[in-house]
């Protein structure tokens, strides 16, 4: 398994918006391409960092979403982030995540 990590300082009251973007429009992308297996995206606890982690089966899947869908998904959370965003990519060695209860965008 493949992990890639994109981390991004929020605008003010960006958290919100940034949480719904990810509901609406990033996890529907990431479907599209082959070798998605989930996201887990989160927001600092004074809203003003997110995180998000997609996982993929091999890393050359997550090689093919870099380089024909990672731009569009930075392009649709613009609007709630300052800067520019930070991606490290990683093996996953070990992990027990199946499915994980999350809380849902207001």
């Amino acid at each position: 398994m493949f992990a890639r990590i994109v981390r991004m300082k929020l605008r003010p009251d960006g958290s919100k918006g940034f949480a719904r973007a990810i509901d609406d429009e990033i996890i529907p992308t990431l479907k599209k391409y082959a070798g998605f297996t989930g996201e887990i995206a989160m927001v600092s606890s004074d809203g003003k960092e997110a995180i998000g982690i997609s996982l993929w089966d091999r890393k050359e899947n997550a090689e093919t979403y870099n380089q024909r869908g990672y731009a569009g998904v930075l392009k649709a959370l613009e609007k709630f982030v300052e800067g520019k965003a930070e991606l490290h990519n990683y093996e996953v060695t070990n992990s027990t995540v199946e499915k994980l209860p999350v809380r849902k965008a207001a």
